[in-house]
């Protein structure tokens, strides 16, 4: 009617198709990122924790002290940490992934430990009987015994992470994370809702993989 303003009320859907039909590319190149900074994070975390849970088994008084120090650091809120680091790393994919190494060594150190912990005296005894030196001993019996512990904190270090990844968009990374930030901010429930999802479809398929990988490559552990 003339002389009356009628005022539209836009109210923004849990899914916005049209807008998510022409923005796939952007939840793909935020899913590379995120499965890029996963994998170089529980890699690298692998690397740094098998010598370090090795030497924690072989060397007790150091078990405390290796685990204690991890902890402490799988303590610190990653932003606080972010915060930390970037006047010497800046915003950059170093920084965040120092923090989710971090995080992940932990974890993995300590499945490291508790897997040859578990190999049993026997079976350490019979390899020094029949001449084995501990380095040897180490490689081709020990460290096969504990592959399904080491395999059970590889899964655990892998889900973690992923969940981790989405906090480093605050550093302007977060792969996923950078969506849900902007869903957030802009109150925009489509990226939100989209990047939430896939990232528990990411942590459940990699899930389920490290876990068909271990029977497959563990034949042995399967009724475990």
């Amino acid at each position: 009617m003339p002389g009356h303003l009628f005022l539209v009320v836009y109210v923004d859907p849990w899914i916005n198709w049209d807008w998510l039909t022409t923005h796939v590319h952007v939840f793909l190149d935020a899913l590379q990122q995120h499965l890029v900074l996963t994998a170089i994070a529980v890699g690298v975390g692998m690397v740094i924790s098998l010598p370090m849970g090795v030497v924690a088994h072989r060397w007790r008084a150091l078990r405390n002290p290796v685990l204690t120090v991890f902890g402490i650091f799988y303590t610190i809120p990653s932003i606080a940490l972010f915060a930390l680091l970037i006047p010497y790393t800046g915003l950059s994919t170093l920084t965040a992934e120092i923090g989710l190494v971090g995080y992940a060594v932990l974890i993995l150190t300590r499945n490291v430990v508790v897997g040859l912990d578990a190999v049993p005296k026997d079976v350490l005894d019979a390899a020094d009987g029949m001449g084995y030196r501990p380095l040897a001993r180490l490689l081709t019996v020990e460290l096969p015994l504990a592959l399904p512990a080491i395999f059970a904190g590889i899964r655990i270090a892998t889900v973690t992470t992923i969940g981790l990844v989405t906090i480093t968009a605050v550093i302007g990374l977060g792969g996923l994370g950078q969506l849900i930030l902007q869903g957030l901010v802009e109150n925009f429930h489509t990226p939100l809702i989209v990047a939430t999802v896939l990232s528990i479809v990411l942590a459940l398929v990699a899930d389920l993989a490290l876990a068909g990988s271990q029977r497959v490559a563990l034949p042995w552990s399967r009724s475990a």
